[in-house]
């Protein structure tokens, strides 16, 4: 016998015959023997997706800190070490390590995406062998063996069909397709999608109805199921937009940071004759006066309220950044079966042809063969052909009980549904006489009937096919049992038409409605799956998606170049008949477009694209360990719908995160320009390094973290998705930014010149400087409330709690910093009078009225988002 090739996965296996992969393979149709299975064996391995090569622990903990404000952070802490503040040191450092830690566990997490596909292969295999059946482990199963398929069974391998006997075959995981596909043994084109090669069937999938054999042609990772997995090993995480935007704010800080620091020193140096470690000492405090410490703390906090917050509304967070990325999303690709679909075949409509539709709901309950019982929280446990499911449930609706009918008119004999005759047939006793019940495809059933306009059926049946409905034609007679013969050599001849019954796994309407919701946030839905192009179409239509059409298929993407591939992504929203691959680019021709991508599916199909996407959605009911995985967010109710509510949460999320940039960006600058000017007019310093600390740990960032509590801003679904490489900054912020700090540093250093002029101690002085500076930025938080909006009315005032709790918070705290007499010593501060509180008040008020007036001014300049659809 000679060596089978090790590259078997290159044959085209579903477009030859099975004779063909005997022979390519060879083997027998009695199989293998234990000596040549043991020599294959050692040829090809065992049959076990090879795990990928990973990162040490080591190496994903250093990973975490590659980070422009990490950088940032570090810097900050050794300033504060060569100042001698350990204190300062430690919580800076405790930050950077929050972060880190955050990110390593996380990470750890989403490596386990392949792990999770490998398991789903058999763990037991049933072979033929020497002519023997024999259960075997799957990690045994190699090329040329012949596979028993029997119902429920997981198939351990790739295999070409060799004989099949209504044989289905549930490849939803692989491909997507709603319901269990037929597999017969006939051979199909050599460009036919996966979906479509019927003479195959593929690692993990499940067998739902009939049995067969099949000759294994490929195992490991040559499966299509491998395939996916080393697709996914492959794919690249994208970073999120405001991990982009962060990182670009974080160098241009530093680029400006490092600049007026030099600058700063020379001028005190040249200008005023300052002593160069003086000058040096006034950098170094400069510096920590600019860098925003806390930030990175700040962003951590606010997304981890976000992920609670998501929590309560059935959307679980795997991933911190994928929270704010959920407000930046422009596209939506989703899966069909089971995210917009109820993934349970139901009766659409009925045409009744004679009798009644009772008397249609009793045929059908009679020839099926699946169960339809209530589990104990009243969902629907079936068992069998999910179409004929859907004709029992259909029946319960009519009154009746198939079960009941099944006992009182139990089956006499019957045809089982088979590919090559498309029908099953079954016979009955009811009422002494013997009605034969056929129900199959209307091409094979209409045919058989008689006293019908067949042309007529076959028109009304074309029709609703066209809209993506799947058909069953059911027809009866009445026969004498006494020389009625029952079997494919005698086939049913003049029956009567019942009728016909459509079916489709339809639309949640939740989903419809969130699909509208998101039109009008400015995010485009696309359905990508690897059902029918009708089918897809229908459901498309009745989403409301846009530019239906009939769908492109995966073999029409496949014909497309590279750039009308790219346009046809952004155009169409409905893809059909796509593989793992197909999906995957898709996903990457859209970010390659611009666009904020996020990806929803469950299956193993699924998962490479749910990685790549800027966020991936998986369902947590009835999605696969390998979506979830390989996702960042997990939807506890499988409902499209959470994922509108999510990316509103997500909006808002990123509001608060730029609202808390946008509080402390001002005060950095102006406790860094207080400094400046200092220098350059060559006064001494208002606040020393060390008060400036106090003032970013403690103050700032307790402030800026009542940020993280605010409520949605009215019209938040009304405005259209940020641009992926818009600035942090939004649109006119930055005057506003300006005018604040500005205000700060003109009163702050006004009242310390003022308080020297009037012979007050230098210590005394920069207390109030301190202080002034605190209540400038407990103002300043009231207004940073509102983005656009004014502050002055009573959701302003009232609609966060921390926030006045903050600014009590902040008031104590500086009460002891001023008073006590442990803060005197470390920060150099005096006691203040009550005089002296009052001019710090009467100083720091004007800031409200400089931020509200930037606001008003820029609600008449630019326009405002409407307030939309706000609870999609």
């Amino acid at each position: 016998m000679f060596a089978v090739e090790k590259d078997t996965d290159r044959v085209q296996w579903h477009a030859h015959s099975a004779e063909k992969a005997i022979e390519h393979l060879d083997t027998r149709h009695d199989g293998l023997t234990h000596d040549e299975a043991a020599d294959r064996l050692k040829q090809y391995g065992r049959n076990v997706a090879a795990a990928p090569a990973q990162r040490g622990w080591l190496a994903r903990l250093a990973a975490q800190f590659h980070n422009i404000l990490i950088y940032v952070l570090i810097g900050a802490a050794l300033v504060t070490a060569a100042l001698g503040h350990w204190i300062d040191t430690a919580v800076i450092a405790l930050v950077v390590i929050i972060n880190a830690l955050i990110g390593f566990i996380q990470e750890g997490k989403a490596e386990s995406a392949m792990d999770a596909i490998r398991s789903m292969l058999a763990p037991e295999a049933m072979v033929r062998r020497n002519g023997q059946r024999e259960t075997i482990s799957a990690t045994e199963v190699v090329p040329g063996d012949i596979l028993i398929l029997e119902p429920g069974g997981r198939i351990s391998a790739d295999v070409r069909i060799a004989t099949a006997r209504g044989l289905s075959i549930d490849e939803s995981a692989l491909t997507g397709e709603s319901v269990p596909v037929e597999k017969t043994g006939a051979q199909v084109d050599s460009e036919a999608a996966l979906g479509d090669r019927h003479g195959m069937a593929y690692a993990g999938t499940l067998v739902a109805t009939g049995e067969g054999t099949g000759i294994v042609v490929a195992t490991a990772d040559r499966t299509e199921l491998g395939q996916v997995t080393e697709m996914l090993a492959s794919v690249e995480n994208v970073t999120t937009p405001l991990l982009r935007r962060l990182n670009r704010l974080g160098k241009q800080l530093s680029v400006i940071i490092l600049a007026v620091s030099a600058i700063t020193a020379v001028a005190g140096v040249v200008l005023h004759g300052f002593s160069a470690v003086e000058m040096f000492m006034a950098a170094v405090g400069l510096a920590v006066a600019a860098i925003p410490e806390g930030l990175p703390a700040i962003m951590t906090i606010t997304l981890a309220l976000g992920v609670q917050r998501l929590a309560r509304r059935n959307a679980i967070i795997r991933r911190l950044p994928a929270v704010e990325t959920l407000g930046s999303i422009t596209v939506i690709c989703s899966d069909k079966t089971g995210t917009l679909t109820r993934n349970e075949m139901t009766v659409q409509e009925v045409a009744i042809a004679n009798g009644s539709e009772q008397r249609l709901g009793e045929a059908v309950s009679l020839c099926s063969d699946a169960t339809v019982s209530v589990n104990k929280d009243d969902s629907l446990k079936i068992s069998g052909d999910p179409m004929e499911a859907a004709l029992l449930v259909y029946a319960q609706t009519l009154g009746l009980e198939p079960n009941a009918l099944r006992q009182a008119h139990p089956r006499l004999e019957g045809i089982p549904f088979d590919s090559t005759h498309r029908y099953m047939a079954s016979l009955h006793d009811i009422n002494g006489e013997h009605r034969l019940v056929v129900k199959g495809a209307p091409e094979a059933v209409v045919p058989r009937c008689q006293g019908i306009d067949e042309d007529e059926w076959h028109r009304k049946a074309e029709a609703m096919a066209e809209r993506g409905l799947r058909l069953l034609a059911v027809a009866e007679r009445i026969v004498s049992h006494d020389d009625f013969k029952m079997d494919l050599d005698h086939q049913p001849e003049d029956l009567t038409l019942l009728g016909l019954v459509a079916i489709i796994d339809p639309p949640r309407e939740e989903a419809i409605k969130a699909v509208a919701a998101c039109r009008r946030a400015g995010i485009r839905v696309k359905m990508i799956t690897g059902d029918h192009a009708h089918t897809a179409a229908a459901i498309g239509q009745q989403l409301g998606l846009e530019d239906t059409g009939r769908g492109v298929t995966g073999a029409e993407l496949d014909a497309l170049s590279d750039a009308d591939f790219s346009a046809k992504a952004g155009q169409a929203s409905v893809f059909a008949r796509v593989s793992p691959a197909h999906k995957l680019r898709l996903v990457k021709a859209l970010q390659a477009n611009g666009e904020i991508v996020a990806m929803t599916g469950d299956g193993v199909n699924d998962a490479p694209a749910l990685k790549r996407a800027d966020v991936g959605v998986a369902m947590g009911q009835q999605g696969t360990d390998a979506a979830r995985e390989a996702s960042e967010v997990v939807l506890a109710d499988d409902n499209f719908a959470t994922i509108a509510a999510a990316i509103r949460e997500g909006r808002v999320i990123y509001d608060n995160i730029v609202k808390s940039i946008l509080f402390m960006l001002p005060t950095n600058a102006a406790q860094s320009l207080i400094l400046v000017a200092a220098v350059f007019i060559g006064l001494t310093l208002p606040i020393t390094p060390p008060q400036i600390l106090w003032v970013n740990m403690i103050t700032a960032v307790t402030l800026a973290l009542a940020l993280a509590f605010e409520p949605a801003e009215e019209g938040v679904m009304g405005r259209a998705p940020r641009a992926a490489d818009g600035p942090l900054i939004p649109k006119g912020m930055g005057s506003r930014l300006i005018l604040v700090a500005c205000t700060m540093v003109i009163g702050t250093m006004a009242i310390f010149l003022w308080e020297r002029s009037q012979g007050a101690e230098l210590a005394e002085a920069r207390t109030l400087a301190v202080n002034t500076l605190v209540l400038f930025e407990v103002w300043y938080l009231f207004s940073a409330r509102r983005l656009h909006q004014s502050s002055f009315n009573l959701s302003g005032v009232l609609g966060n709690r921390y926030v006045p709790m903050a600014g009590v918070f902040i008031i104590l705290a500086q009460i002891a910093f001023t008073y006590a007499p442990p803060m005197q010593f470390l920060f150099d501060t005096h006691s203040l009078g009550v005089r002296e509180w009052i001019l710090a008040i009467l100083v720091s008020l004007p800031v409200i009225a400089v931020a509200e007036g930037h606001k008003w001014w820029q609600r008449k300049r630019l326009p405002m988002p409407k307030s939309g659809n706000e609870q999609p």
